[in-house]
């Protein structure tokens, strides 16, 4: 039913949850796993074009390298894990790469945010889950960093 399952991430420490759901769905339907990391440009879109914005991304695709290092070491060896980055919106980004690599299945974290919070900051989950050509299975995910051991965490995460 599933052969491929999409499983973006962002870093954050409550991967772990979103990678076990998406490790067991792999496990009972020998799917592969891909991972995505998406660099939001659009949140450095003001910031001027200097020689230094080349040090902040080479920066962030760290970051990403680290978050998809950390997803290989809590899937699975008997898991394949596909590792990928992409640059743009991470909704756009998540449903475009799911598209292009006939993903069956995305399953990813949600936050949980309400109220004015998701009104003002929006939902990636949320727009995925409403511009998406496959199901969507969104984890709730815990925010705090004691949920992934300090050396799981990729820089940047705050500890």
């Amino acid at each position: 039913m599933y052969d491929r399952i999409l499983v973006p991430t962002d870093g954050s420490a409550g991967i772990r949850d979103v990678l076990e759901h998406a490790e067991s769905l792999a496990t009972a339907h020998g799917s592969e796993i891909h991972g995505l990391y998406v660099i939001d440009t659009g949140r450095f879109s003001t910031l001027p074009n200097e020689p230094t914005w080349e040090n902040v991304t080479q920066s962030l695709h760290r970051e990403g390298e680290q978050a998809l290092d950390m997803a290989r070491r809590l899937i699975d060896d008997d898991v394949t894990l596909t590792r990928a980055t992409a640059e743009g919106s991470p909704s756009r980004e998540i449903v475009n790469y799911a598209s292009q690599h006939d993903c069956d299945l995305i399953v990813m974290g949600t936050h949980g945010r309400g109220g004015i919070d998701r009104l003002l900051l929006g939902s990636v989950a949320e727009r995925v889950v409403r511009s998406a050509h496959v199901p969507v299975v969104t984890v709730p995910v815990e925010t705090t960093p004691e949920d992934v051991p300090e050396d799981e965490q990729p820089a940047g995460v705050p500890q």
